[in-house]
């Protein structure tokens, strides 16, 4: 028989010698009999590498004497009940342990990450007040800041020169040094020095002449988006003419045909040229206005997103240019996006009535607070200013117009004075 090993159980590695309590008064005088033929070990009917195949033999088949099968009944009880008592004390002291070993549970209390609510799952640090008043500081000087200087205003009007019945522009493409806001000065290129280039404004019908004159490294042609004109002056060259090479000029013509907010831009490797500011607005007026286009200012606002960041009329906040008006007039903004992003523009304050799309009539005018404005699209709204006060006028995607240092990009403000 093979020895049962009582290691691993501090109950009963502590009992050199362990007497059952066995309720049979037979199998107790033959286990009082065994304990002292021999010295008492726990045993095992299991054979080991050193018991004799007899033995098992013996108890497999049932032969042996009456003592022999009491004394192997008894000590396999006894074995079974030591192996149950030693596993449910391993599996307390396991359990014991493991409880004791248990890392201390944050105390999480009302609101203790600051995030407005009463638990916090993952408790936030606290900023230094320091901290919250430095980002507060930066946030008030780009508003006291507002409207900030800097050098050059783009979308100024071009007043033609006059041959016969035609109306002459002259557009001079070149580079130029630009400030996007006060001393961020960039590499840019405009039509006559300035960004967005200056503004053509005609009438329905009119004659026009525009002669562009490329003093830049590459060349160059002008598209006049939204305009309906002849094919051949449709301005992208290898489809309706040649590039205009650095140092040459080229002139369109034609007669204006439909009235609205249009642009004009570069159709030559335009992502560089109109990114770097090489786009203006081409506004033309009806041969008669509807009643609803009735304004007292008409503002015309171009956003780009470019090289030059994100600018209204060539300008960051807080360069950028307030919209001012009195309590009931009526405002006119042609957004005209030349960028490459989507722009939504949200107005505090005051709803925008919708009145045109790229130019052409809605047909039922209708009201919103944020209008979305595509690349290449331009939309017309009316604001009737009814409020006092100075509103915010954003594009809300938000990183296109604050941060953590304050307002910068595309923001403006519509003030509203008595």
């Amino acid at each position: 028989m093979s020895e049962i090993p009582l290691h691993g159980c501090k109950r009963c590695s502590a009992r050199s010698r362990f007497i059952p309590d066995i309720p049979d008064a037979r199998v107790r005088l033959e286990y009082r009999q065994l304990e002292k033929d021999q010295a008492l070990y726990l045993t095992t009917i299991m054979p080991s590498s050193n018991t004799p195949l007899d033995d098992t033999g013996t108890l497999l088949t049932k032969r042996g004497s009456r003592r022999t099968f009491l004394r192997n009944t008894a000590v396999t009880a006894l074995a079974g009940g030591v192996l149950a008592a030693c596993k449910r004390a391993s599996h307390e002291e396991v359990e014991h342990e493991a409880l004791s070993q248990k890392p201390p549970v944050a105390k999480v209390g009302p609101d203790s990450d600051h995030s407005g609510g009463t638990m916090a799952a993952h408790p936030a640090a606290v900023p230094q007040q320091s901290d919250a008043d430095k980002m507060d500081a930066m946030h008030e000087a780009g508003i006291k800041a507002f409207p900030a200087k800097t050098a050059g205003k783009g979308n100024q009007p071009l007043v033609p020169v006059m041959d016969g019945k035609t109306k002459v522009f002259t557009l001079t493409a070149r580079p130029i040094q630009w400030e996007t806001a006060p001393g961020t000065v960039a590499n840019a290129w405009g039509y006559n020095d300035q960004i967005p280039g200056p503004m053509i404004r005609v009438k329905q019908g009119d004659r026009v002449r525009i002669i562009l004159k490329n003093e830049l490294p590459e060349s160059t042609s002008i598209h006049f988006h939204g305009l309906m004109v002849p094919n051949e002056q449709d301005g992208v060259p290898f489809i309706t003419q040649p590039p205009v090479k650095p140092g040459a000029s080229y002139t369109y013509e034609f007669t204006v045909r439909n009235a609205g907010s249009n642009m004009y831009h570069s159709h030559h490797n335009s992502t560089k040229q109109v990114g770097m500011g090489l786009l203006g607005a081409f506004i033309v007026d009806p041969k008669t206005p509807r009643a609803v286009e009735r304004a007292d200012i008409d503002y015309v606002m171009i956003l780009n997103d470019s090289l030059h960041g994100y600018t209204l009329n060539g300008k960051g906040f807080p360069a950028t240019e307030p919209i001012v008006a009195k309590r009931g007039q009526r405002v006119r903004i042609r957004f005209m996006n030349e960028g490459i992003m989507i722009h939504p523009m949200h107005l505090h304050g005051m709803p925008m009535t919708v009145i045109s799309k790229d130019g052409w009539p809605q047909p039922v005018p209708w009201k919103c607070d944020t209008l979305n404005i595509a690349p290449g699209e331009r939309w017309d709204v009316i604001v009737d200013c009814t409020e006092l006060g100075t509103w915010a006028f954003h594009c809300h995607i938000l990183p296109h117009a604050e941060s953590e240092h304050g307002m910068f990009g595309m923001v403006t403000a519509l003030i509203v004075k008595a």
